[in-house]
């Protein structure tokens, strides 16, 4: 399919489950009941994330001009992209896939996909489960593994630019 043709498949897919949801409270209400209650907690524990990920994509589309991305994150600002990347890995929240708008955006200003593939993989290092880490498996081998996990991601990032840049994506 053309990236310009319109897919309905997520549509379609979503009235299946709906009318699925239907005829089993038709059915069996009380099957329905739980998985109804666990959707709503899921729904309710995303929402605020959601929140925060307009917010910062409305803040994005109003303050960062193209310019100003390609400035700060583009190739010619160097080593301090990378750091960018790097903490803004580690510090990211949230689910995974909440982060895709954003960096996706980053990506229609200019950013490569080496930054991008940086700050995904520095999501694993975790601030909050880092004192957990240092209790069950000691501080020498947490700091090596955040030093190794933070420098293969800027060597990740750079093979993505490479491959980016010889037009393989």
């Amino acid at each position: 399919m053309k990236k310009t043709e319109k897919s309905y498949v997520g549509w379609y897919f979503l009235l299946i489950v709906i009318a699925l949801y239907v005829i089993i409270g038709l059915l069996k209400i009380e099957v329905l009941l739980p998985s109804l209650r666990f959707s709503f907690k899921i729904i309710k524990n995303i929402v605020p994330v959601f929140a925060v990920i307009f917010a910062l994509l409305v803040a994005f589309d109003l303050f960062a001009s193209p310019y100003s991305v390609r400035k700060y994150l583009g190739k010619s600002s160097g080593f301090r992209r990378w750091l960018i990347a790097i903490g803004g890995g580690i510090i990211s929240t949230g689910p995974i896939y909440m982060w895709y708008p954003l960096l996706k955006e980053l990506k229609k200003h200019g950013i490569q996909y080496g930054f991008i593939a940086t700050f995904l993989y520095n999501r694993a290092i975790k601030l909050p489960l880092i004192p957990m880490m240092i209790v069950y498996f000691g501080l020498k081998y947490t700091l090596v593994l955040a030093m190794v996990m933070i420098t293969m991601s800027v060597i990740q990032g750079i093979i993505f630019e490479k491959i980016e840049g010889g037009g393989f994506l």
